[in-house]
């Protein structure tokens, strides 16, 4: 357990270790201005990230991911699909409520929209497209042709908002999609998925694992859109504290809250899950004294990582954001490019997902190539996230025609990429991207012409763009992986695109 814990630190000090030295190495430059309160914070702050990333990533393999494989193997061993998709939708609606993150963007529109409705309606959207991704693992159905069916719905439906004067909600819908797939129900789903999948068969049951969290992704989108046509007015953006003095002033407040809202996620999942042991699963008491220690493990890595991300990185975040607005307008969006490519990769979640791609393709997506692909991506987004605030044009420019590329290639590449590209683009937009990218393009709206009254329309969105980008950096992979199958061998080439068009009867 020593030496695994140790591994996962290791490679949380890899992750963690590039965007501590950009941040650090700009403290001592003149481009910013940090005081030496801000600066140590920050580095405490690197160092705990570091800490709570390997706890966290060391709990998911011991609990999270085992958890998520068990109960979907079970549920799908029963051959009863009602009890199936039943118990996914009530797990997908708990899990969704007991998002932290789902509070925070709740709060922010309680004036226009009810908090409690709006959580509960995005709770429903998760549990019912987990049906339909279970669904479509069930009776192995194309997640390109779901996706393009979902997507066009979705741009019909901003079409309406803007024509009814609603468009202030667009980003603010958009991003919420990225909200709702966090680090505790991403290795959960996701390892759902797989239990599904490798439990029916077929030939191409590790492909058909993926897609989860994709579909899942769509539901709060669509969701907040519906809420946006029944609400009246226009959302108003408060202002938050953005200060280190004040995290360090609310420390034992931040703790507890953060720790009271992990338990709560947590607990959703272990009740659902006692619940199923002793009806269904029946698992050995080895196995559950790992699972047990495992959960120990997940919530104290992601108290401590929200907390260190809350105290550390989202005050200066903020601050960076507004410093090179203000003095250094020119170079905002080459600093976002860089920061955005080191971001990602101290994302809890991402860590997860690429192991778990890596294993189930038998080592045909690498995990570096991956980590190169989500990096470039997650670049370019806040790259251009940052373009749009300083020209203050429609989230849509982007959107539309990245949507219709990501769309349009995945009738091009093999379908595997397809369904591990638009799960990472969940996964990309995790905490850390929210609670600094955010900040940090909030920071720079503030300092930027627009002022506070152009946060939502261009601050928010951000999040939406890193969950696309990656659609199109990941199924570059696919293509790449194409074009190199047809020219060693085209009987290769035959058995990558080969379709699963088999059909199995397997529940009653």
């Amino acid at each position: 357990m020593l030496k695994s814990l140790l591994f996962k630190l290791k490679e949380a000090l890899i992750s963690v270790l590039p965007v501590t030295v950009i941040v650090l190495t700009l403290s001592f430059t003149p481009l910013v201005n940090l005081t030496s309160t801000e600066t140590a914070a920050f580095a405490v702050s690197a160092v705990f990230l570091i800490f709570g990333i390997g706890l966290f990533n060391l709990g998911a393999d011991l609990a999270m991911t085992p958890m998520g494989g068990h109960v979907g193997a079970g549920l799908t061993k029963s051959k009863k699909l009602i009890i199936l998709i039943s118990v996914c939708f009530v797990m997908g609606v708990l899990i969704t409520v007991a998002e932290p993150d789902l509070s925070v963007l709740a709060s922010q529109v309680s004036a226009v929209i009810d908090g409690t409705v709006l959580i509960i309606t995005v709770g429903a959207g998760v549990g019912l497209f987990l049906v339909i991704a279970i669904l479509k693992i069930v009776f192995r159905k194309d997640l390109s042709l779901l996706l393009m069916f979902f997507y066009m719905l979705l741009f019909a439906l901003c079409a309406i908002l803007i024509e009814c004067g609603k468009g202030g909600f667009l980003a603010l819908a958009f991003d919420s999609g990225g909200v709702t797939t966090g680090p505790i129900t991403v290795p959960f789903i996701m390892a759902l998925g797989v239990g599904i999948a490798t439990t029916i068969g077929g030939k191409n049951s590790n492909e058909n694992s993926f897609g989860l969290i994709a579909l899942c992704s769509i539901g709060p989108m669509l969701a907040v859109m519906a809420l946006a046509m029944t609400s009246e007015g226009e959302i108003v953006y408060k202002l938050a504290d953005y200060s280190v003095e004040s995290g360090l002033a609310n420390f034992g407040h931040i703790v507890l809250e953060h720790s009271l809202d992990v338990l709560k996620a947590l607990g959703l999942i272990v009740l659902f899950f006692a619940i199923l042991q002793f009806t269904v699963l029946k698992l050995p008491k080895k196995k559950l004294l790992q699972i047990g220690i495992g959960l120990i493990y997940t919530f104290l890595g992601l108290v401590i990582f929200l907390v260190a991300v809350v105290v550390g990185f989202m005050p200066i975040g903020f601050k960076l954001g507004q410093q090179f607005a203000e003095h250094h307008p020119a170079l905002l969006a080459a600093f976002g490019f860089a920061l955005g490519m080191v971001v990602v990769l101290a994302e809890p979640a991402v860590h997860v997902l690429n192991k778990q791609v890596e294993e189930i393709t038998g080592g045909g997506v690498k995990k570096t190539e991956m980590l190169i692909a989500l990096s470039l991506a997650v670049g370019v987004s806040i790259c251009l996230s940052l373009i749009r605030m300083i020209y203050g044009f429609s989230l849509l420019y982007y959107l539309i025609p990245g949507y219709a590329i990501s769309l349009g290639l995945s009738f091009f590449v093999p379908r595997i990429y397809t369904a591990i590209a638009f799960d990472s683009g969940g996964v990309a937009s995790g905490p850390l991207t929210s609670s600094f990218i955010l900040p940090l393009a909030i920071g720079a709206c503030v300092a930027l012409p627009g002022g506070v009254e152009s946060i939502l329309t261009n601050a928010f969105g951000v999040v939406a763009m890193v969950a696309m980008t990656p659609l199109i950096t990941i199924q570059a992979l696919g293509f790449k992986a194409v074009t190199s199958a047809k020219v060693r061998n085209n009987i290769t080439m035959k058995r990558i695109l080969s379709a699963d068009d088999e059909q199995i009867i397997y529940f009653k």
